[in-house]
């Protein structure tokens, strides 16, 4: 069982996350459409992760409610001219920040809440490999219509090279 006060902090401290996060973020040269963006609108970008990470510790992991998550996520950064490279970067970014707080301030000095916390990043790693498979598919569903739509790149020659089944479907 994850710790209550763990979810509450994920929920009540996403903002502060988010800016550790925006902070890696600017540190990394390889991010450049990240980099772009406000420092609030990079905040307001990430602080969605935190609650629906919140929400899974909480209530197991249900992979319809995470890949409806990161599917739409995918589609979204697509959308908004992220390459799909750079948002999986991104989300191993918000990986570090889960990590690094569940071992510096979440277990020291405190053995239960060490134990609480190697279980609780094994979830969080599950969370985010299952999140980068869905966000992947999502991206690729994303690029797939636009390609269709947009430069009328035909359905047949699509086909060939997008392979994945799970195209236009929930989780």
């Amino acid at each position: 069982m994850v710790d209550r006060v763990l979810i509450d902090t994920l929920n009540l401290k996403a903002q502060n996350f988010a800016a550790q996060w925006a902070a890696k973020i600017r540190k990394t040269p390889q991010l450049k459409q990240y980099s772009v963006l406000s420092g609030d609108a990079l905040i307001e970008l990430n602080v969605p992760l935190y609650s629906q990470l919140a929400r899974t510790l909480d209530r197991g992991l249900d992979r319809s409610l995470v890949g409806d998550f990161f599917v739409t996520m995918g589609r979204k950064r697509i959308e908004e001219g992220f390459p799909v490279s750079e948002t999986i970067y991104g989300i191993n970014l918000t990986e570090q920040v889960v990590n690094d707080y569940l071992m510096n301030d979440f277990a020291p000095d405190n053995a239960v809440r060490m134990y609480q916390a190697m279980g609780a990043a094994f979830k969080t790693a599950e969370f985010f490999l299952l999140g980068c498979f869905y966000l992947t598919k999502g991206s690729l569903e994303a690029i797939y219509t636009m390609m269709n739509k947009n430069d009328a790149v035909s359905e047949a020659l699509l086909k060939k090279y997008f392979r994945d089944d799970f195209f236009f479907k929930s989780g």
